[in-house]
């Protein structure tokens, strides 16, 4: 990165559906085969946001609502804001509509312009980096919003074994603002890792061309979310997961000119024995993260809630060195960094 340009983070937005999907809810979903406790303390679900019946809590609106909020927070003027990129799921209002459109008009952000991008729950900390090499490359973009929703829990169908995985997605928006040359909470590196092996491995199966829907499959269609090779997949995140994103977060310190010190891991929702795991092996106390226990895990909006609840908890202040990291189906790995503060 030139020594001249850098790109600050202005500040996050975050959007929550007031309805919750408890854990005891979740075991009942699973028809029991999941007790409570194990929900609870396996999964750790203590419960989850899930979407309302109202157009209020659909994915594109969702995202609008968090990005109003990130202007409102930040008080940045939406016609300063130079391009939009949508992190919401494909799984929206309408298919084949620009999601990105529809929010830069309900936030205002007239002279945008604006685009989807989509990498799962990986969406977010890939955008982040695309946002800022786009600030650093191009001297007529200033300000970038990055923001989307998701609701892809919609798809979750309880009563299969192989998806404990995805019990815990949730429903919500996120939207995180990155200036050039703010000259604080700066962004300073990032690194992706992707290995498209696996890109058949998880998916929603019926719907697509490959398997469109009918009259006689229209029902299991709408809870199609599954793992297509589970075996060919858990063998593989097995041996490769862990490594990779400890790839991610060592590159992207290096790429950032740190030494790797974690003041604050923002980590997506995932088994409690992995989140755990993940801290003590980076040498963090329970205290340099925030486990989403009351969230579930809302996809690509998990590293800007963490953030977002962490500035509000005083985890983050000044001089706090922010890792953010998040995998995606496809599968996809990434970390960044994040010097806040002056």
């Amino acid at each position: 990165m030139g020594n001249k340009v850098n790109v600050g983070i202005v500040g996050t937005g975050i959007y929550l559906p007031k309805h919750k999907m408890t854990a005891k809810q979740v075991s009942e979903a699973t028809k029991g085969v999941w007790s409570e406790e194990a929900v609870r303390d396996k999964l750790g679900i203590v419960s989850k946001c899930v979407p309302g019946p109202g157009p209020e809590d659909g994915t594109q609106e969702m995202g609008a609502l968090a990005a109003l909020d990130c202007l409102k927070n930040t008080g940045v003027d939406p016609k300063d804001i130079d391009v939009v990129i949508c992190i919401g799921e494909e799984y929206k209002e309408y298919p084949l509509t620009t999601s990105a459109c529809y929010i830069q008009d309900r936030i205002g952000a007239t002279n945008a312009w604006a685009i989807d991008v989509q990498n799962r729950c990986c969406t977010c900390v890939a955008a982040m980096e695309i946002a800022r090499d786009m600030l650093v490359a191009d001297d007529t973009i200033d300000t970038i919003i990055v923001c989307g929703g998701y609701r892809n829990g919609d798809f979750v169908d309880y009563t299969d074994k192989d998806m404990s995985m995805m019990y815990n997605l949730g429903a919500g928006g996120g939207a995180i603002i990155l200036k050039k040359n703010y000259g604080k909470n700066l962004l300073l590196g990032s690194h992706l890792i992707s290995d498209g092996s696996l890109a058949r491995t998880a998916g929603v199966e019926i719907g697509g061309i490959a398997n469109p829907i009918t009259k006689d499959n229209l029902e299991e269609a709408k809870h199609s979310l599954r793992l297509m090779d589970p075996v060919k997949m858990k063998n593989r995140l097995n041996e490769v997961s862990m490594p990779n994103w400890y790839r991610c977060i060592d590159k992207s310190f290096e790429k950032a000119g740190l030494p790797k010190k974690i003041d604050y891991l923002a980590v997506l929702h995932m088994k409690r024995s992995g989140h755990l795991g993940m801290l003590k092996d980076l040498g963090l106390n329970e205290d340099q993260s925030i486990y989403l226990q009351d969230y579930g895990h809302v996809g690509q909006i998990d590293q800007i809630l963490s953030l977002h609840l962490a500035l509000k908890q005083g985890k983050v202040k000044d001089g706090s060195v922010v890792c953010m990291i998040a995998a995606g189906i496809g599968y996809v790995w990434s970390a960044n960094v994040i010097k806040w503060g002056k």
